[in-house]
């Protein structure tokens, strides 16, 4: 349990690997602050790739095997972030649309009732006062949205948390990040990203930007450590190499505020550092 002056900082992702793609960089930030750091996994990441390189529905794909190694993988990366404590959900993950029918026991299917008091807990434990997910109006993926509405259920039901985050993936970073991968010779300039509308949004609902390049190496360290899911992908490439400024900062949309914190912010913690309660 935190005390009453402690900075606490979860983060509730579906699987392993967003964790650092997507927050590596407020997590080594802010572990490095002195923020207690609780990252929340909701599923083993089942529907992965194989080690043996099987793709779900292939006939070697062995999902307990890529749990495995995912999970290991994981944790390793928590250690090149500095998260203090890492919270295992133990769902399995749900797969996309295109992956076919999920396996018995998917977190898509799982009451959200159910996965928001599991997520309540964790909140009365380890009473954050900002907490950070996905954005429930963009559809990635099932077990994405299942997780930011069943976090996002939880902090209304304890009302422990001072400030929600979605993470905001934007048309501008994809662009970026795309450009780079060209600037680089991995992609061809030709394969434009494909953006949704919804993608297209994010951008002008972005409340919060944070600098991370001072810990651009951890994050770096922590992606490529899930080998398993990046090896002899452009993924993997563009990040082996000089990464492209636009990993060194990260974009939220704040979904809830009892901080009364101005917009836009620079900082998670905004409002809330000076105050004890």
């Amino acid at each position: 349990m935190a005390s009453p002056q402690e900075l606490v900082l979860m983060v509730v992702h579906a699987h392993p690997g967003p964790e650092s793609t997507n927050t590596g960089g407020i997590l080594a930030h802010y572990a490095r602050e002195g923020v207690r750091v609780v990252l929340v996994t909701c599923t083993g990441g089942e529907l992965g790739t194989d080690p043996s390189g099987a793709r779900p529905g292939e006939p070697d794909h062995d999902p307990s095997a890529v749990a495995e190694v995912r999970l290991a993988e994981l944790r390793d990366a928590c250690g090149h972030l500095g998260v203090h404590h890492l919270e295992l959900l133990g769902y399995r993950d749900s797969g996309t649309n295109d992956e076919g029918s999920p396996r018995s026991g998917a977190f898509r299917d799982v009451p959200v009732e159910t996965v928001a008091d599991r997520v309540g807990a964790l909140i009365e434990r380890h009473r954050p006062q900002v907490v950070v997910t996905y954005d429930p109006e963009v559809h990635f993926h099932p077990d994405h949205t299942h997780a930011a509405v069943a976090t996002h259920r939880a902090v209304e039901r304890t009302g422990i948390p001072r400030k929600v985050y979605a993470v905001a993936l934007g048309a501008s970073y994809w662009t970026e990040i795309h450009q780079a991968a060209v600037r680089a010779g991995i992609r061809d300039a030709s394969a434009e990203p494909e953006i949704s509308a919804e993608t297209l949004r994010v951008d002008e609902r972005v409340t919060t930007t944070v600098d991370v390049t001072t810990v651009l190496a951890r994050k770096q360290a922590a992606i490529l450590a899930h080998a398993s899911q990046i090896r002899g992908t452009w993924i993997e490439r563009l990040f082996t190499g000089e990464l492209p400024p636009v990993l060194g900062r990260e974009t939220y949309i704040r979904t809830w505020d009892r901080s009364g914190a101005s917009l836009p912010e620079q900082d998670l913690f905004a409002g809330i550092r000076a105050d004890p309660t």
